[in-house]
């Protein structure tokens, strides 16, 4: 007889001024964690990672921004954990994130060199938990989300919000991407799979579908019929 999946755990601490959502997952049977994009409160995060009884064992990214990434140097300063993530192609980004921090007061953030950089169809391993990477550029062009089959959980950062969708006003950002990324790698992992953002509330896949006024099915359509016989589906 199969032995049941090893279960994970979740907990947000939003951090910076802009209030993005560090997340820390763990798999329940080791304890080991792993936190998702430390913009900042670093010590913080670590505090609360040992008194829920967790071991740090990894940071994830998911993308490069300031926010999301601009504390990722100094967790690893004091944790001597490896840094994972993202997408090479955010590498501009990473170099960019003392400029940042001198932008929207945070002159403690530091750029990094990731341990290992990740591309789509990779897995992380986080005790006896495995998590599948998803590439979604759009919002920058480095961008990826982690998903974990077993839970029906991901962690999509900047990519979808509750209502909403990424910026893509910035550098190399892509708003068809986007919208690409979000229909062909986020939908197919399914309706019932839970979401925490980078910023705002956990939403649902099948929510995001059916109400989402950028990227519900029936906004979609109604972009399909508004475009060229022609043009891109």
């Amino acid at each position: 007889m199969s032995q049941p999946s090893p279960a994970i755990g979740v907990f947000v601490t939003p951090v910076t001024p802009l209030q993005q959502n560090c997340t820390t997952v763990w798999c329940t049977r080791t304890l080991k964690a792993a936190v998702i994009d430390p913009g900042g409160s670093v010590d913080a995060v670590i505090a609360e990672v040992a008194r829920r009884g967790l071991t740090l064992d990894q940071i994830w990214i998911t993308h490069g921004h300031l926010d999301h990434a601009g504390g990722a140097a100094e967790m690893q300063e004091k944790s001597g954990v490896h840094i994972i993530g993202p997408h090479p192609e955010d590498q501009f980004w990473i170099d960019g994130i003392p400029q940042q921090g001198q932008m929207y007061g945070l002159p403690e953030a530091r750029s990094f060199t990731p341990d290992r950089w990740l591309a789509d169809g990779d897995t992380v391993s986080l005790g006896e938990t495995t998590w599948e990477v998803y590439h979604t550029p759009g919002h920058t062009p480095g961008h990826v989300i982690f998903f974990n089959r077993d839970a029906g959980f991901a962690q999509v950062g900047d990519v979808l919000f509750q209502g909403s969708v990424g910026r893509t006003d910035f550098p190399r950002s892509d708003p068809e991407a986007l919208i690409q990324s979000i229909i062909t790698k986020l939908w197919p992992l399914g309706d019932d799979v839970t979401f925490v953002p980078g910023h705002g509330p956990v939403s649902t896949f099948g929510a995001e579908r059916r109400s989402n006024p950028f990227v519900s099915d029936r906004a979609l359509q109604g972009e399909r019929l508004q475009r060229p016989a022609s043009g891109p589906a």
